[in-house]
């Protein structure tokens, strides 16, 4: 159970950054195909598997936010990913502002991942 449950939330964050690059390239080239039906739906559908897979692996590991410092850290960068992608998708004003959440956005992930691999936290020592 454990394997498929990580396999599922590994998938779910790949595909989750993957549609965030392909839905800042088309925002940057203003593309029409940004107002297709799917595009603006799958990211949310992704999203909600990579919370719920995340979710049923704290359960699994017995390890939850608040009580293991990486796996705070893991949310914490989570929602500063969600925050950053939202700058770049819909508040930044400009394409300077659009690019610093569009980095920021893969520097939390890449944050995330080096916590999740190494199992202790970065921030909160």
């Amino acid at each position: 159970m454990y394997t498929l449950v990580k396999h599922l939330h590994l998938t779910a964050i790949g595909l989750s950054v993957l549609l965030f690059i392909f839905r800042f390239v088309l925002l940057s080239i203003k593309s029409p195909m940004l107002q297709k039906k799917w595009i603006r739906v799958l990211p949310h559908i992704v999203d909600t598997v990579l919370i719920l897979s995340a979710i049923t692996l704290c359960v699994l590991l017995q390890q939850y936010p608040l009580v293991d410092a990486w796996v705070t850290e893991k949310l914490f960068a989570l929602i500063m990913y969600i925050f950053m992608v939202v700058l770049a998708l819909k508040m930044a004003r400009n394409s300077f502002m659009r690019v610093v959440g569009f980095v920021g956005a893969l520097s939390w992930v890449a944050f995330a991942g080096m916590v999740a691999i190494s199992k202790q936290p970065i921030l909160f020592l």
